[in-house]
């Protein structure tokens, strides 16, 4: 794929240097959704290596879980503060050298302590990925720059369990985290070569610390709420909710007297930014429920094997890997806007199918509406990030595009928990384990009818949106 380069003063590039630059941050996007995948189809067999519980070796996939969603924001910031260049070379490398460290691991803890640096190296990765984009490549193609980078993440988190899984199989789980050490070391070479130079500036502001903090503090004590919960809410997971609120409010009170603040208020008073991050929760917490209840509808409704099952679900991302190019293009073509809104409409058409699918229709019928939700939601993704990200001026892409990765999070996270409490309550006793063909199904209708009235309001949004973007000449 060929994406002409954007030039500026401060660094001239050619065509191919840009196509370069493109495939460094496609190798990037790759590496951080791989990452994300692939520890979680090891988790069997670290209980055995490490002679300990399932719940204890959760924390592998938590810890990089956390450390993605509680700085991806912050860092995101850094770059437009010390530039994103550097940034990302940094923390290439600091992923690349965390992989080593969780190879080789003699402990869990260790394994866990460097699941967090290497979640701290992709939240940079992820975070600069987007406005390194905008940096590089024209607003008339940024489209489809950002449809192949949408590829590649689908890619990466579809690969994972399957990747993972013959790793384990062939060379043991330490091969999952080395298969990363030559990818990385591509990266840095493409990133040091090809990259945009950074502009220097001498009158930088200072990065905010104590809204860092806070914000931190608060995304932490959120994903740990609704990650351990899982929507059914103990005493700890309340006091941390409690938390997260109280965070949140100190985090606004900070920003809004801060002299340099790592979100600046006025972001989210532009209709663009804010409407976007709504929309990407939305929509992200919907596309969560076919990864939560998809699995009880396909095995427990409609008897399918749990391989069988897996490979239906399948469909969802390889469809998503298919659609990112495509309406790339369209985001070039017919403007981000109308994208959306059709991206929305077919969403929309998805959950309502699923709402109404009778378990008569078997694999082929939970199909279907499946490829139009996902095809709908690797639309949205494309035009909202493209949109927002090339809308802002370019010493806030790097916090603007961290902030569409922190939507994405907390999408999967509400999701993961919300949403599975919707099913289960709908499940009704005894309980999903123990519930009929038709109760499942009926607490999988519930969920999806939930999720149509969420993927209703993005869409009561993007409609809503003061102006669409004007479509560019291609």
């Amino acid at each position: 794929m060929s994406v002409t380069p954007c030039p500026t003063e401060a660094n001239p590039t050619t065509p191919t240097a840009g196509t370069w630059a493109l495939t460094c941050l496609a190798l990037v996007m790759l590496l951080s959704s791989l990452g994300t995948s692939i520890a979680n189809i090891a988790l069997p067999t670290l209980v055995d290596a490490f002679d300990t519980t399932f719940r204890a070796v959760q924390w592998v996939v938590l810890a990089y879980l956390l450390a993605v969603t509680t700085v991806v924001v912050s860092v995101g910031r850094l770059g437009d503060l010390i530039g994103r260049r550097r940034l990302m070379i940094t923390g290439i490398g600091l992923f690349t050298v965390a992989s080593i460290a969780c190879a080789t691991a003699p402990e869990l803890w260790m394994l866990v302590g460097a699941r967090a640096l290497q979640g701290l190296g992709a939240a940079v990765m992820m975070a600069l990925a987007m406005a390194l984009v905008g940096d590089s490549v024209p607003k008339q193609h940024a489209g489809r720059a950002m449809g192949f980078l949408g590829t590649m993440s689908a890619v990466g988190t579809a690969l994972g369990p399957s990747l993972g899984g013959g790793l384990v199989l062939l060379w043991d789980w330490p091969a999952i985290f080395l298969i990363n050490m030559p990818l990385g070391l591509l990266a840095l070479l493409l990133a040091t070569r090809y990259l945009p130079a950074d502009v220097s500036s001498r009158d930088r502001p200072s990065l905010d610390i104590p809204g860092s903090v806070v914000l931190a503090i608060t995304l932490a004590a959120y994903a740990i709420a609704m990650t351990q919960g899982r929507g059914a809410l103990n005493n700890t997971g309340t006091a941390l909710l409690c938390l997260a609120a109280v965070g949140a409010f100190v985090f606004v009170a900070i920003e809004s007297k801060a002299r340099s603040p790592l979100i600046r208020p006025q972001l989210f008073r532009r209709r663009l930014v804010a409407t976007g991050f709504a929309m990407s929760v939305l929509v992200t917490t919907v596309v969560m429920t076919t990864l939560v209840v998809g699995p009880f509808y396909l095995t427990g409704a409609l008897g399918l094997s749990p391989a069988a099952a897996g490979a239906v679900m399948t469909a969802g991302p390889l469809v998503a890997a298919l659609v990112g190019v495509p309406a790339g293009r369209g985001v070039d073509h017919f403007g981000a806007h109308r994208v959306t809104v059709t991206a929305l409409i077919a969403m929309v058409v998805g959950t309502v199918s699923l709402t109404l699918l009778p378990a008569s229709l078997g694999a082929v019928g939970y199909v279907l509406p499946l490829i139009t939700l996902t095809a709908g939601f690797a639309a949205f993704q494309v035009a909202n990030n493209a949109a927002v990200v090339t809308g802002v001026e370019a010493n806030d892409r790097g916090v603007v595009s961290g902030l569409l990765n922190l939507a994405r999070n907390l999408g999967l996270i509400t999701g993961a928990s919300v949403m599975g409490t919707v099913f289960a309550a709908a499940v009704g006793e005894p309980g999903v384990a123990a519930a009929g063909a038709l109760a499942i199904a009926n607490g999988m209708h519930t969920a999806f009818a939930a999720g149509a009235m969420l993927v209703g309001v993005a869409l009561l949004l993007a409609v809503g949106m003061a102006r669409p973007s004007p479509s560019p000449t291609v």
